[in-house]
């Protein structure tokens, strides 16, 4: 049994489904001050915005988009105690519509951080193993960032902020030589983005490109680490098969991505959470790089005690000898409390 130091996993992350009132719009039971929120209609094909404490609230991004960062005083209008307001913005509140969130908690605002050769500012819960980085590039190969962690990322996501650029991954089930990109399709790209580094326990490091180091552009990253019991980074092959793969956690998720990395296939990202249906294997999909609405054609996964199965041989996630990655976030099988996780 994999036992986690993190007995209440809902206090660092919890997706919260809601539906829409058209009006401000407080939504409790999330269970913490969210430091980054992430939105997406079920019911419209609407962009997902995605928000976090650092730039402030009404700053946004759409990982559907390359579009740079933009204001909106009325979409997400505060960071609660128990969860976050929304105003009249039809993108993240239309009357009657139902939306999906995602929500971690790290440490508000942030700080300033000296690691590395680029300053930065981060936001960090070092229990949980994740942080915003807010930091403004410098077109020099081999730049290095501070990312707050203490220990390696697993996964880092950057975004340009202060103009068009896609979102690019690392993901270190596909190593340092290579990228994916959040807002498309593409498999897995070999490239020298992340300077042919892998992540340390103190920095990241970048080449000069423009997508994440640009001179004088600003960006974002989103660094995750791995905890066992709580969270997940890893990959794993399909096989085609309705008996499909079944990928070991070691919790019981409550939230899952993954992507066609390679294999000779492309494929959108598609994000499962447990609260939407909330039972096998009712668990419907939306893509982070589209704005299409809930796709709920396919039983495709189980989200089981100890980890998830793919239930449908989607090209997309589960196909003959495919490889894909994932991300993935929970609650512990047995935690060090002694508390027990149990399949829905």
């Amino acid at each position: 049994m994999a036992y986690s130091t993190i007995s209440k996993s809902s206090s660092y992350f919890n997706p919260k489904a809601y539906t829409g009132t058209g009006s401000s719009n407080a939504l409790t039971g999330v269970g913490f001050e969210p430091s980054f929120t992430w939105i997406k209609s079920r019911s419209n094909s609407y962009s997902h915005t995605l928000t976090d404490a650092v730039r402030g609230y009404t700053k946004h991004n759409a990982t559907n988009s390359s579009n740079a960062q933009y204001t909106s005083t009325t979409e997400l209008t505060s960071f609660d105690t128990d969860g976050f307001t929304l105003g009249t913005d039809s993108g993240v509140n239309n009357n009657g519509s139902t939306f999906a969130s995602w929500n971690w908690k790290a440490n508000g605002s942030g700080s300033a951080n000296g690691d590395g050769t680029i300053s930065s500012t981060v936001s960090v819960d070092t229990t949980s193993g994740f942080s915003i980085v807010q930091y403004t590039g410098n077109a020099v190969i081999g730049a290095t960032i501070g990312h707050g962690l203490g220990v390696a990322p697993k996964m880092i996501i950057v975004k340009k902020t202060s103009g068009t650029g896609d979102w690019i991954v690392y993901h270190e089930a596909i190593g340092n030589t290579k990228r994916l990109r959040l807002n498309t399709t593409a498999a897995e790209e070999t490239n020298a983005f992340w300077n042919d580094t892998t992540p340390t326990s103190s920095v990241w490091s970048m080449n000069d490109n423009g997508d994440g180091n640009g001179s004088g552009s600003d960006y974002i990253a989103y660094c995750f680490a791995e905890k066992q019991g709580y969270s997940k980074f890893g990959s794993y092959v399909g096989n085609g098969n309705a008996n499909g793969s079944f990928i070991y956690t070691g919790f019981k998720p409550a939230f899952v991505m993954s992507k066609y990395a390679s294999g000779g296939g492309t494929g959108s990202w598609h994000m499962y959470d447990n609260k939407r249906k909330g039972y096998n294997t009712e668990n419907d999909y939306v893509q982070a790089n589209t704005t299409s609405t809930e796709n709920s054609d396919t039983d495709q996964v189980d989200l089981l005690s100890n980890g998830f199965k793919w239930r449908a041989n989607g090209s997309e996630t589960n196909t003959n000898g495919g490889t894909f990655i994932y991300m993935a976030f929970g609650q512990p099988i047995v935690s060090t409390n002694g508390d027990i996780a149990t399949a829905r």
